[in-house]
């Protein structure tokens, strides 16, 4: 599990394509510090560690993972932003955050508000975003301002638009977007009873 605060940006060294797997070599701040068979979000996407060496580790993205999550859109040199699993004496700085992305989201526009950001994104309508409500992009733990049926924006304050990849977005470009597990099971469970 993990809360949707962001530890450190990575930097994609190498991609290797196996069949239909990925597999992505990354340096980080603290690969010293990471084991074999670790979950590690990678841009919200949860990955199992499976090699490390030296200052690289590695991870591998199956076909499910590319099809739903952007991550088959990375290229050589590109930032992730990363976040180790949550330990159980931890505090929740952000909210329940799986590592399990619903789907991608597109990138519209954003808005210099004179000392934060207005970022705004369009998602699939079979999803759902409230008002103050929590979203992850790209696994940063967010609050929704704007909600509508199929789009919603955040606000992003300096400091996660300094240590986030969020900053490096370009109108068009594909997010990672976990929706609240709350609002989820709230949702299947009305569902259910119609």
């Amino acid at each position: 599990m993990f809360t949707g605060i962001i530890e450190a940006q990575g930097l994609l060294r190498e991609i290797r394509q196996e069949q239909d797997n990925f597999h992505f070599v990354l340096t980080c701040p603290f690969t010293s510090e990471l084991k074999v068979d670790q979950s590690l979000s990678h841009n919200g996407v949860c990955l199992t560690v499976t090699r490390i060496a030296g200052e690289t580790y590695e991870v591998t993205a199956v076909k499910e993972t590319l099809n739903r999550t952007n991550l088959g859109y990375l290229k050589t040199g590109d930032r992730v932003n990363l976040e180790r699993c949550m330990p159980a004496s931890g505090r929740f700085d952000g909210h329940i955050v799986q590592g399990h992305v619903d789907c991608k989201g597109i990138f519209l526009k954003s808005e210099d508000q004179n000392g934060s950001w207005k970022l705004h994104f369009e998602h699939p309508e079979n999803h759902i975003t409230v008002e103050k409500g929590s979203i992850t992009i790209n696994g940063v733990s967010l609050t929704v301002v704007d909600s509508n049926d199929g789009n919603f924006s955040v606000v992003i304050i300096p400091y996660t638009w300094e240590h986030t990849n969020l900053s490096l977005l370009k109108p068009g470009d594909s997010v990672n977007l976990e929706f609240d597990i709350v609002g989820k099971y709230i949702a299947k469970m009305l569902n259910k009873n119609q």
